[in-house]
């Protein structure tokens, strides 16, 4: 049978092709629990099954909160399966955000595993779509203000049998939330054919076969654990280690245990891995190579030499995709790599016109392929517009092109921070902060840290009259937004400066810093719960 892409080039029918071609060989290690090929497909379709048991349909946009394991997996594909839209959500969100995210993407039914129960029952009031909330293991007793009748359970508990829809490469199969800047999230929904041709890409980079192991330790409510790792390592028939989450501890007794050859890095990993103390054995590990982005300039030679693994990096964002980066066989340290074939990419000034090379200026991005970028900001019209203007994607980020071809990234242009992996919206780190009675105004600004990325800080002037101490604040943010959010420092201030047009200079502040009078949560021993 000849491959037709518009109706293979869908998840589940990828999960299907292996299943047939691999069958009982391992594809998935969790602890000591072992899946092979044919049986992701089979609790996928069960998943599937017991999702539709619960009504879920095509169409229907359905909220994951899951940490690592493998049912994830298992709804991710019985949701594509069905041609449901998958919502994966960051399992640290909370309160306005959490509400917020699940109302913008119109989800009717959330996946949820118990642990995280109470923190939906906390916004369920200010839900009115969610109709359906689905369990993959016991809760025990319910949270409090939890209606039974929302309750669906035994999601893979049947004989896998459901009416499957007619799938294509051009459907939706996911509404991935990227951080706002100037806004609230944006919810970027993606067509099918975005993942596998994020898998091939990744797979050709990475030159991934099959007797490779991915070690996944990133969470799967992110891209990079979705399309960097499971994807590619899916395609290429390799095997897959999920790890619950990254523990520096345990990294290298897991790779060397489980006989693993790549791992994906986000920048902040690889400063961390290096603290440890230096042992004789470092470099005796089965890791051929890492691919990520953000390694410090200073620290990728050392690094590489130290734990005998090759660096591969590159740029992406999760509504484009790759569409710049080095490969196994054509590598640049220092840069961000090469135009990928599939992509036209250009460097451009405030006026769109191209820069010269060696020149600063925004990337802005185009396919040249069908669906694998974004279809749209989901019930965001007009952002939508606003980045494909001209039908060209602005990533927001400055860059310059060398005159070899290969792409240096230079910095954000945009206000957006980015914290132990995580990106983080200052403009919502602002409205929560905003919303606190004693708070009259805030901005949040990035502050150097000693790793790789920023930290997060809030400068902020109080309502005539009211007072409010730095652990009040903590408390606050810490009831309404997720941990990795929550500010470091904390500077009270009589004004913020601002532009004639009564805009925030963030430059000033940024470049003002930690002064004296900033409160440092780590150096006043406050502790995060996470």
């Amino acid at each position: 049978m000849s491959f037709d892409p518009v109706h293979d080039n869908t998840i589940h029918a990828l999960v299907a092709r292996q299943a047939r071609k691999y069958g009982r060989r391992e594809f998935l290690r969790f602890g000591p629990d072992s899946y092979s090929f044919a049986d992701l497909e089979q609790y996928s379709r069960r998943a599937a099954a017991g999702l539709e048991a619960a009504g879920i349909g095509r169409g229907d946009k359905v909220a994951i909160l899951m940490g690592n394991r493998p049912e994830y997996l298992f709804v991710w594909f019985g949701l594509s399966m069905l041609g449901a839209v998958e919502v994966p959500i960051n399992v640290a969100h909370r309160g306005k955000l959490l509400s917020y995210m699940l109302d913008q993407a119109d989800c009717s039914a959330a996946v949820v595993e118990a642990p995280l129960l109470e923190r939906l029952a906390g916004v369920l009031p200010e839900l009115d779509k969610l109709q359906r909330i689905i369990l993959v293991d016991q809760p025990g007793e319910l949270p409090s203000g939890m209606p039974a009748h929302f309750i669906y359970q035994d999601i893979v508990d049947n004989d896998g049998g459901f009416a499957q829809p007619r799938v294509i490469w051009s459907d939706p199969f996911g509404i991935m939330f990227t951080s706002g800047t100037t806004g609230p999230s944006k919810g970027a929904l993606m067509p099918q054919n975005y993942a596998l041709y994020m898998g091939q890409m990744v797979q050709d980079m990475a030159d991934y076969g099959e007797d490779d192991c991915l070690y996944n330790a990133l969470p799967l409510f992110h891209g990079n654990a979705q399309f960097l790792s499971t994807m590619p390592a899916l395609m290429s028939g390799a095997r897959m280690v999920l790890a619950p989450r990254f523990s520096a501890s345990r990294f290298w007794e897991e790779v060397r245990a489980y006989d693993c050859t790549e791992f994906n890095y986000i920048g902040s990993i690889l400063p961390i891995l290096m603290k440890a103390e230096p042992r004789p054995e470092d470099a005796d590990n089965p890791l051929r190579l890492m691919v990520g982005a953000g390694c410090p300039p200073d620290l990728f030679e050392a690094f590489e030499q130290r734990f005998g693994v090759v660096l591969v990096e590159g740029y992406g964002m999760s509504e484009l995709g790759l569409p710049v980066v080095n490969s196994m066989h054509d590598r640049r340290k220092g840069t961000i790599g090469r135009a990928v074939p599939g992509y036209r990419v250009k460097v451009v000034d405030d006026q769109d016109l191209e820069v010269p090379d060696g020149t600063p200026g925004e990337l802005i991005v185009r396919p040249q392929e069908p669906f694998t970028m974004m279809l749209e900001y989901y019930r965001m019209p007009q952002a939508t517009l606003e980045s494909w203007r001209d039908l060209w994607f602005r990533t927001g980020d400055y860059v310059s092109r060398n005159p070899d071809g290969t792409y240096i990234f230079v910095d954000r242009k945009k206000d957006a921070l980015r914290r132990g992996g995580e990106n983080i919206s200052s403009f919502e780190v602002e409205a929560i902060i905003n919303s606190h009675p004693a708070v009259l105004e805030s901005t949040a600004v990035a502050a150097k840290s000693e790793l790789a990325e920023d930290e997060v800080m809030v400068c902020l002037v109080l309502k005539p009259g009211a007072e409010l101490a730095p652990e009040e604040l903590m408390d606050y943010c810490q009831a309404n937004m997720a941990y990795f959010m929550i500010p470091r420092f904390v500077r009270f201030m009589e004004t913020l400066p601002k532009t004639p047009t009564m805009r925030v200079q963030k430059v000033q502040l940024r470049n003002e810093g930690v002064t004296e009078d900033t409160w440092d949560r780590e150096k006043a021993g406050y502790k995060i719960k996470r």
